[in-house]
């Protein structure tokens, strides 16, 4: 359980540091201001989270790399997911690495940089649960609130209920305490909390639907997503993101 917990403590912490409004900022007002500011979560192994005081993880350290790329310095807010497409429409900062997509209705509210990497929706379950699409009729599934994975478990014919919760670590918990008969979320974050859960008696099954994930910005700020997706261009051509992909998840987790 101390994986869980330290992604709920996480999840707290992140309450506390969202900041206050800031003023609309293109690029050219970014750049003369010497630093620009990005959202994560801070709750979502291996992507975003917390080693101890130090926030980190896969989509951190590309953010931090892409940024140098830029010559600009970074600054971190912590936000909840669900809260993250609301502070990008009232400018309280620049741009959110997200770990994993926005329900359809509410990403048209925002702008997206080119995808940083490939994943896709996973059912976990227990053993001899319901590990497939079809096992999944007349079930209970528990998803991450106002994510495509809840999109998606709304397409799957015959499911009971669906669940929300505030994030995925309290998902899998009601999994493990029995409250849903699956979990649906991104396929390397299933992969790694069961790696870290091993006697928990929860096993992989079918995935669901593929996902490319984006850095998300404010609408209408076609400069800073050319920035944004230059950054990342050079740090696939340089072999950066080779070398976090591989420290991450040992294998290319690109979209190529």
């Amino acid at each position: 359980m101390r994986f869980i917990n330290k992604l709920v403590g996480a999840v707290s912490i992140a309450t506390l540091l969202i900041m206050g409004s800031a003023q609309a900022r293109d690029w050219s007002v970014i750049k003369d201001s010497g630093s620009i500011i990005a959202a994560t979560e801070g709750a979502f192994f291996p992507f975003n989270y917390y080693e101890g005081s130090k926030l980190t993880g896969f989509e951190v350290e590309l953010a931090e790399a892409l940024v140098k790329k830029l010559g600009l310095k970074m600054e971190w807010r912590v936000v909840p997911f669900d809260a993250q497409l609301a502070s990008i429409i009232q400018d309280r900062f620049d741009f959110a690495i997200a770990s994993h997509g926005y329900t359809e209705e509410r990403a048209k509210s925002v702008d997206f940089a080119n995808p940083h990497y490939c994943t896709g929706g996973q059912i976990a379950a227990a053993k001899g649960g319901p590990l497939t699409l079809e096992a999944l009729k007349g079930k209970t599934v528990g998803v991450q609130l106002a994510t495509s994975y809840y999109d998606n478990a709304k397409k799957i014919p015959g499911v009971k209920e669906i669940k929300t919760y505030k994030a995925d670590p309290e998902a899998f918990s009601a999994l493990r305490a029995k409250k849903v008969d699956a979990w649906i979320s991104d396929k390397w974050l299933i992969k790694f909390t069961l790696e870290k859960n091993a006697k928990a008696g929860i096993v992989a099954g079918e995935q669901v639907f593929v996902e490319r994930v984006s850095m998300i910005l404010r609408k209408d700020n076609k400069e800073l997503k050319e920035q944004l997706n230059r950054g990342l261009a050079e740090l696939v051509k340089d072999g950066t993101y080779d070398a976090l992909s591989q420290k991450y998840f040992k294998t290319d987790a690109s979209c190529r």
